[in-house]
């Protein structure tokens, strides 16, 4: 479940994205998704303009299958992953990719889950 602004086109994008990768994606658009963030765990500097539900996790923003695929595989002992913001480049958007991009766990103190 992709939860996201009912005016936000790159979010479609990054959930088109999904499903060509494999993932079975229902979209929700919602004007709460801050609250929706907040409920499962997401620290505020770690939102991004949409929130999945994949697996028992929460994956918030444009967070490559891969990632996502490793974090289903690996089920660490964590809430979830983040991209936060609108990165260029990242699955979804466009643009150019300027360099890697930090995903990271949620969860407090935790180290960076890796680049994509």
């Amino acid at each position: 479940t992709l939860y996201k602004n009912p005016f936000c086109g790159c979010c479609e994008g990054h959930a088109s994205y999904l499903r060509q990768n494999g993932f079975n994606v229902e979209v929700v658009p919602t004007k709460d998704l801050s609250a929706i963030a907040a409920a499962k765990g997401v620290p505020e500097e770690l939102q991004g303009c949409h929130l999945s539900l994949v697996g028992g996790y929460v994956v918030a923003g444009h967070v490559g299958a891969g990632l996502i695929n490793r974090l289903l595989a690996e089920k660490p002992h964590i809430a979830g992953i983040s991209l936060p913001g609108m990165p260029s480049g990242a699955p979804g958007m466009g643009g150019p990719k300027d360099g890697p991009l930090a995903v990271y766990e949620i969860a407090p103190g935790m180290p960076a889950y890796g680049t994509q």
